[in-house]
């Protein structure tokens, strides 16, 4: 990767793109610390880490939902609104009509998307303020006229307005810089929110030598042990199994066309760490419900010693277990549609070596799909728990911030990005060539 950064930079164009990517990411930090006045930020700190979906979300935005500032909500909505509009693409034939429409269509679903996205930071927004409004002190009314609508309303147009904000931030990164942008901005925000856990952990560890060499060398621990996870999810996220194509010849004319051989890769991890945040979204959402309705206090003190708070405890195994499962399943079954490979493949005179063209090739590659989705069905359960039983001798903060999802998310998105270094580079090297 150090070798492709080299070679972009050596691109003016290609360097412009990248300093680009940098100065909104800078513009995403920037906002990740602008405080939202009438806001206690130690109370609110303390309700988000208490709560294990809202700790992943506060990772998620670099410690912007912990400390309450502008971009509390971060990339959030747009992702959840993103998943809802893929889930509705398949159920509703409408928006699948639209979805095949070229650019035009895509057009209109990515309107319907950010409607979408503002819709569900507004409920976010009086979600968190009806939720943390009920801890006495986390909500001043001083600067609202002593109105607790008041500044509801007030913090619900703050919080929507910075979700849009990063919502654009992240096209721009999309459209004029390098990779995904929503992608840049999840990165940004884990490894934001990593570097100041360790770096504060280093400085306590200094500060309190030679009492803290015991401390110091757990950290050094912690970070052997982080690589040597990182490099086994890097190995097995660049796991494929590669299905061999052979295109038959065809005489039009006097041309021949055809004769060539290809493969469809099927990645191990082709879900990514979606099903994850599903998983710990649905485990998480019933403690948020309890939490709104006090006689449910009871109900809510067993849920969080059973499911939250890093409780391993049978219950909590089983359902995220399942959970990973049900949903790796169900998004593999999104992207990949076996009768519409096989159907593209027959009309293109294509045909896999000893399997019949036609419903034999679906039925062949729906039963590679399930097992390369069991695969990393069991990989994503392992994953879920070994990096959390791995550091949970190096304190809460550390664990929170090498979380499963965000070292998924990290790989994936790091490889992504050389990925999209590499073909950008590859393109200019074309470019020049035909000159």
């Amino acid at each position: 990767m150090i070798e492709t950064l080299k070679n972009a930079f050596r691109s003016k164009d290609i360097r412009k793109k990248i300093f680009m990517t940098l100065l909104l990411l800078l513009l995403f930090r920037v906002g990740c610390y602008i405080p939202i006045p009438g806001l206690a930020r130690n109370t609110f700190a303390e309700a988000v880490t208490g709560n294990d979906f809202l700790a992943l979300m506060s990772g998620i935005t670099g410690s912007a939902l912990a400390n309450g500032t502008l971009f509390a909500l971060g990339i959030g909505p747009y992702i959840n609104a993103s998943i809802i509009m893929q889930l509705l693409t398949v159920g509703i034939p409408a928006l699948e009509r639209l979805s095949k429409q070229g650019e035009e269509g895509r057009k209109k679903i990515t309107n319907i998307t950010r409607v979408v996205t503002i819709v569900l930071a507004i409920i976010q927004s009086v979600g968190i303020i009806v939720l943390f409004g009920q801890n006495e002190g986390a909500i001043s009314t001083v600067y609202f006229f002593d109105s607790m609508w008041v500044a509801g309303i007030f913090m619900t147009i703050v919080y929507t307005a910075g979700s849009c904000l990063v919502m654009w931030i992240g096209e721009r990164i999309t459209e004029y810089g390098v990779g995904n942008g929503i992608s840049m901005i999840i990165f940004i925000g884990i490894l934001s929110t990593a570097g100041t856990t360790i770096v504060g952990k280093f400085e306590t560890a200094f500060s309190n030598m030679p009492d803290s060499l015991t401390e110091l060398w757990s950290i050094a621990a912690f970070v052997v042990i982080a690589v040597v996870i990182f490099f086994a999810i890097v190995y097995v996220d660049l796991a494929e199994r590669k299905i061999p194509v052979q295109y038959a010849k065809q005489v039009r004319g006097t041309k021949m066309y055809g004769g060539q051989s290809s493969v469809i890769p099927m990645k191990i991890s082709g879900s990514g760490v979606m099903p994850l945040i599903f998983a710990y979204a649905i485990i998480s959402f019933p403690s948020m419900i309890m939490s709104l309705v006090p006689s449910w206090s009871g109900a809510l003190e067993w849920w969080t010693n059973n499911f939250q708070n890093g409780a391993y405890g049978i219950w909590y195994i089983l359902v995220l277990c399942v959970l990973i499962f049900a949903f790796s399943f169900f998004y593999a079954q999104i992207q990949f549609n076996p009768e519409d490979v096989s159907r593209n493949i027959q009309q293109n005179g294509g045909f896999i070596q000893g399997i019949r063209p036609g419903k034999p090739t679906a039925e062949y590659l729906s039963r590679i799909n399930k097992r390369i989705t069991l695969f990393g069905a069991i990989f994503l359960t392992l994953v879920a728990f070994i990096p959390s039983i791995a550091f949970s001798w190096a304190g809460d903060d550390l664990v929170n911030v090498f979380s499963t999802t965000g070292i998924l998310i990290v790989v994936s998105v790091a490889l992504e990005f050389d990925k999209q270094l590499q073909s950008q580079i590859l393109m200019k090297n074309y470019k020049g060539f035909l000159k």
